[in-house]
Order: C-alpha cells, then structure tokens, then sequence
C-alpha cells in the first residue's frame, strides 16, 4: 500500500460509521428503506477508497465493476472524488478524474460530477479553478457540470447539518462555469438531495424540513428531493404519493428533478423498480419517456438566454412535464 496513499484515505475519509445516519444523528428510524439509503453514502466511500491510494486504474476499475448495479455508479462518485483530489494535490497536472470520466465511468456522467463536487468539499477554493476536467465530446458537457455544485451542497448539508440545513447558511458565490449568481441555486439543489436523506426518505418528514427554509430557495430543494426519492429510493408508493401532493405548487420542480434522476439512472444502463416507480407517480412518464423528454428539451441548444444553459433545461423539462402533470390522477 503506497505511503502517500494511505496518507490522503486517512486524512479525507470517514469511517462507514461516521457515514451512517445515527452517527449523523439524523432522525431516522431503522427499517430496510434507511438501510439501503445508508448503503449509498458507504458505496460512494468503497470507490474513493479504493482510488484515493491505488497506483494502477485498472484495478480501481476491476474493483468498481464488482459493485452491485444498483450501487455501481455511487462508487463511481467515490472514485471520481479521490480521482480529482489527487489532481488538485498534484497541481492541476493530473488526468485521472479526466480519464476515468472519458473511460470506464462515461455511463456514470451525472454521478461523476457530484463526486467531483464531494472533492470540492474537501479542497480550498483556490484549488477549484481545476477541478473540472475537459470533456469535450462527452455527452452533457459542460451542461451538466453544474451538478458538482450540487454534490458540493450534497456533502455540506450531509457532514455540516447544523450550519447548512438547520441554520441554513448560504455559501459565498463562486464563479462556477462564469456564473457567480446561480452558484448558491445549484447548492440548493444539492442540500434538497440531502434532506431526502438526512430524514430517511420520509416524506413528511421531508417537505416540514424543505417548508423551513425560504420561501424563495424550496423550489430548488424540491428538486433536489425529487431527483434523489427517484435515484436512491427509499420510498413506498404510498410514501412517495404523500410526497407529491405536499409538493402543492412545486410539483413542476420536484417532478423536474425526478426527470433527472430517471434521465440518470437510463443512461447508465440499469433502472431499478424504485426509479420506475418514483419516475411513474413523480412526473406521470415511464422512465424511457423521462430520458426522451430530458433529450427533446435540449435538443435544439439553449440560445443566449439569461440563466445558464443548465438552469434553461431545467425549466424547460419542469415546464414539459408540469404539462404532463396535469393530465395525470394525483
């Protein structure tokens, strides 16, 4: 085991203890939906274990193929975030996160980037400037580039709950892909993902937490609850019925974010029964047709708009599916 690498695992990386929601001190009751929901947070800390400290990408690689479908593409996140911290640590020279996204970890994209944003969590500002690797030709980029944001606020609401959900700080902007103003958004969306978590995929639980927060910040969290009910499950069908109607009138925005996650989940070639159930009662679409209308919106670019081109596209598939919607028995 190489010296440096054990170095960096040691110092960056939680325990699968300190991951789970009783160590968190989430209030959240045991049951087989909490389990597998903190079997996601332990998958991601597998990949960047393994690649925080591996010299060869190969037997990183070997290692994420061996991980169950379902939780394959969060070690990938994993892997991505140690990828790009040893890039930041080797001064913007490395190529691991570029070559593992353009590679083995391409069905992963959207994950991927979220690992990126668990890497910035970790990283002092001034080191972002190349956390980004170039992926030109790669499907969604940079587009999609803005969800390492949101896996910044992911990682911030998830280990910094006090400060990022309960007394809801906003972080300073940082001029991601140009645009300082909507950086504080794209956390929010992130830091929704994590109260789907942070309260065990209860959804009243969930929409009390996101009606704590501004009345002008709950549409993003809406989505980021949307997106991660869809992706990482832990819902009922009931449950997730509940959850819909306490969307009230931001519905679109949760159904956008289950857009997303079905979008994700069928890009990477496996979709589970949870994906196709919560993409069914969340957006009233077959995740097929939720990868398509994600694809249609966009297929004819963005323009010169005044919202990043990310923000476009998501207005453009929650006003789509809202449309859908309303067709659709609650």
């Amino acid at each position: 085991m190489p010296m440096l690498g054990s170095l960096r695992r040691l110092a960056l990386t939680p325990s699968f203890t300190e991951v789970t929601f009783a160590a968190r001190g989430f209030p959240v009751r045991a049951t087989d939906a909490t389990r597998r929901l903190e079997a996601i947070p332990q998958a991601v800390l597998c990949g960047f274990e393994w690649a925080i400290e591996a010299r060869a990408p190969w037997e990183v690689e070997r290692r994420l193929e061996l991980v169950e479908a379902e939780q394959r593409g969060f070690a990938y996140e994993g892997a991505a975030m140690a990828y790009t911290v040893r890039d930041a640590m080797a001064g913007g020279r490395g190529h691991r996160a570029r070559d593992l996204l353009r590679g083995p970890g391409r069905p992963h994209t959207f994950l991927t980037y979220i690992g990126i944003g668990f890497a910035m969590a970790r990283l002092p500002r001034i080191l972002w400037r190349n956390v980004l690797p170039d992926l030109s030709g790669v499907p969604y980029y940079p587009t999609m580039s803005w969800l390492a944001v949101d896996g910044y606020g992911f990682d911030r609401a998830y280990f910094e709950t006090d400060r990022w959900v309960t007394e809801q700080r906003r972080p300073a902007p940082y001029p991601w892909q140009g645009r300082a103003d909507y950086f504080p958004r794209a956390v929010d969306q992130g830091i929704g993902r994590a109260l789907w978590f942070i309260h065990g995929g209860v959804a009243p639980d969930v929409a009390t937490a996101v009606g704590r927060f501004a009345t002008e910040r709950q549409a993003d969290l809406w989505s980021g609850v949307g997106l991660a009910a869809t992706f990482a499950g832990g819902s009922d069908a009931h449950g997730l019925t509940v959850l819909r109607g306490a969307a009230g009138d931001a519905l679109p925005h949760l159904a956008q974010g289950a857009v997303f996650a079905a979008k994700a989940r069928d890009f990477a070639g496996f979709v589970p029964p949870h994906t196709e159930l919560a993409t069914g009662l969340l957006t009233g679409l077959t995740v097929p047709a939720a990868a398509t209308l994600a694809d249609d919106v966009a297929a004819d670019g963005f323009g010169s708009g005044a919202d990043p081109d990310y923000e476009i596209w998501r207005q453009r598939v929650g006003s789509r599916v809202a449309s859908q919607l309303r067709g659709t028995p609650s």
